[in-house]
């Protein structure tokens, strides 16, 4: 004789939901990136292709980030890296609404002053170099400017060198373009990644460390970095930094708290090293 089992109902819904459910089968990563900045552009750079985009053609300032384009056009002026530069009193006017370790009268050398002003932020250094650029500081401004529109900035415009005005805007997306631009000058590469650096300032050595923490994790390979804050900027973060053994531009404008530029980054290398940002790439999202 035949013996048929029936499976009650109730049974067989538990049995399709232990087989259906997320915790029983393989974990599988989020194709939705948890994002806290404003505006955020994240490019791969190997081949030019957008992988996750938020109001990236939104007109913002832009803070600190603007030293990139300083120590663009500070290089490209070709003075001597080792001229010393004072640090004078109309430097200090120029950024008094910011502090500074940086005194009137300090002598450092142009090198010196751009390495703190990438990897520091330091304003005072960021305008003294721009103040003794060829032609003075209206010279430099106009450089940073004519820059922008050739690397394709359409919406970029600069009025001081250190990014304290509000009136330093841009998008994500010429962003992009300046990381990338920057990224091809080995001493920018250079200063904005290094952890450290120790300066004579009077009588005393004043050491001074990178504002972005993560150039001093061991498991980030950072080429370029940069970061910045205003009341009216928010906490920004840019970087060109090599994920999956391809070179990723990151752009994180506007992000609210002093670590959530920080805690974006992180989130944006999980989402591309689970194979997310590549899928929905090739997809076309």
């Amino acid at each position: 004789m035949r013996t048929t089992f029936r499976l009650r109902p109730w049974l067989f819904a538990a049995a399709s939901l232990l087989l259906t459910s997320p915790s029983w089968s393989q974990p599988q990563p989020s194709g939705k990136l948890q994002i806290k900045s404003a505006s955020v552009l994240i490019m791969d750079e190997g081949d030019a292709t957008v992988l996750y985009s938020k109001d990236a053609q939104k007109v913002m300032p832009i803070a600190s980030i603007t030293k990139l384009m300083t120590a663009l056009v500070v290089l490209e002026d070709d003075q001597p890296l080792d001229e010393l530069v004072t640090i004078l009193q109309v430097d200090r006017d120029k950024t008094k609404a910011s502090a500074s370790r940086l005194a009137v009268g300090t002598k450092l050398t142009r090198s010196e002053l751009l390495h703190l002003a990438l990897m520091s932020s330091e304003n005072r250094a960021a305008q003294a170099v721009c103040r003794a650029h060829t032609g003075g500081l209206p010279a430099c401004l106009k450089a940073m400017n004519a820059k922008a529109r050739q690397l394709g900035m359409k919406n970029a415009q600069f009025v001081d060198p250190t990014g304290l005005s509000s009136g330093n805007v841009a998008t994500a997306s010429d962003l992009v373009k300046l990381v990338m631009a920057a990224s091809r000058e080995h001493l920018i590469q250079e200063y904005s990644t290094s952890e450290k650096l120790t300066v004579p300032v009077g009588r005393q050595l004043l050491e001074f460390h990178n504002t972005n923490s993560l150039t001093s994790k061991e498991d980030w390979d950072i080429s370029v970095q940069k970061t910045g804050f205003t009341q009216d900027a928010g906490q920004c973060l840019v970087m060109r930094a090599t994920i999956q053994e391809r070179p990723t531009v990151i752009v994180l404008l506007n992000s609210f708290g002093k670590l959530t530029r920080v805690a974006d980054a992180r989130r944006v290398r999980r989402w591309i090293e689970g194979g997310v940002g590549t899928q929905m790439a090739r997809a076309g999202k």
